[in-house]
């Protein structure tokens, strides 16, 4: 594990406490019955931003802690623990470091205090088809109007303002447009994982200058790579938890007159969880050190990281199905929740296939 500052520590406590009180699974479950449209819980996602999670990569200057990426990632494993929905991973961290990057001062002052203080949801707009491809970009700006289709925009139906891609002149480009601009419209998805996201339309909106973000697809993968990061440090926390409740039960569960956990073919792949689980947590901590430092190599352990631990938690959740039986194959055991939120986290940001192939091409391959 990282070597944690005093503070960095606090962070983590904090989020612990909060989350084993306020957050546990039963609330995602209360959550996905109510049918929230949001896909969230507004109230819950107040008390985040009260405690300054929402702002913990954010300048000072702008309302925020400027914590640090790790700091981000050690909330967001907390998180994953117990599932809990939230913008934090979309407008937190994601659209928040597409305006840290690339934003002029006058974007950030309008924007970055907005979203530190959970007043405001911005979302990434980037992917136009089933599987992530950051550099297909059909959407297009043309004199003056941005017009395309956005598919799986997360948070897509609570956002205010959305970082779009587009294509100007034959190059990749960032935006900034308001959910309320005339020719934006959105539906709402239903994702296996019940959390929140929407198919978003751009036709014939207007944008100027004021509205794009300097960077190009530079600032586009700098961005995502964040992202990546995140989403991998939550997906570690979901997965380590979903391993505790299996061996949890392993070690209470009694099957022909002893403990299941004595068997020596489940003790061997309870033994495969751990070792992976163990390997994934060193690849997303280096991943969120090299985002802090602006490593060189930052690129390549992000996509390391993020194929690794769906690679994990895919094996994790699969497991916590199989071991706990027929009582893991139904709803009221929490076991689903956790294989299909390993599901939609996989492909959210690319999915293995695309962050092997992409470490391959780094290295030269």
């Amino acid at each position: 594990m990282a070597v944690l500052t005093e503070e960095q520590s606090m962070l983590r406590d904090a989020a612990k406490s909060w989350v084993q009180e306020k957050s546990p699974v039963t609330a995602f479950r209360k959550m996905r019955d109510s049918g929230a449209e949001l896909g969230y819980d507004v109230a819950a996602w107040n008390e985040m931003a009260e405690m300054g999670w929402a702002g913990v990569i954010v300048p000072e200057e702008y309302g925020g802690s400027q914590f640090g990426y790790l700091s981000l990632g050690l909330v967001l494993e907390e998180l994953g623990r117990t599932l809990t929905a939230s913008p934090l991973i979309a407008s937190g961290l994601g659209a928040a470091s597409a305006l840290i990057l690339g934003g002029s001062d006058t974007q950030k002052s309008e924007w970055l205090p907005k979203i530190a203080e959970g007043t405001a949801i911005a979302a990434l707009a980037v992917d136009e088809g089933p599987r992530h491809a950051p550099d297909k970009v059909a959407t297009t700006v043309s004199g003056g109007k941005l017009s395309g289709k956005k598919t799986f925009v997360m948070e897509g139906m609570a956002a205010n303002v959305f970082v779009v891609s587009a294509t100007e002149g034959g190059k990749i480009e960032l935006y900034l447009v308001k959910a309320d601009a005339a020719g934006v419209s959105r539906q709402k998805l239903s994702l296996a994982d019940s959390r929140g996201a929407a198919n978003v339309t751009f036709d014939n909106v207007a944008v100027s200058d004021a509205d794009k973000l300097t960077g190009g697809f530079d600032l586009l993968e700098k961005t995502l790579d964040r992202a990546r990061a995140g989403i991998s440090a939550e997906m570690l926390g979901a997965a380590v938890q979903a391993f505790e409740v299996t061996l949890d039960y392993l070690k209470t569960r009694v099957q022909f007159g002893q403990v299941i956990g004595s068997f020596q073919a489940l003790q061997h792949r309870a033994a495969k969880m751990f070792t992976e689980l163990e390997l994934s947590r060193s690849a997303v901590e280096a991943a969120l050190t090299a985002i802090d430092n602006d490593a060189p190599d930052t690129a390549e352990l992000v996509s390391l990281a993020k194929a690794k631990m769906g690679d994990t938690f895919h094996l994790v959740s699969n497991e916590m199905v199989q071991m706990h039986g027929g009582i893991g194959m139904t709803d009221a055991h929490d076991a689903g929740f956790y294989l299909k939120r390993a599901r939609a986290a996989e492909a959210a940001f690319g999915n293995q296939a695309y962050h092997r192939d992409r470490y391959a091409r780094i290295n030269g391959y």
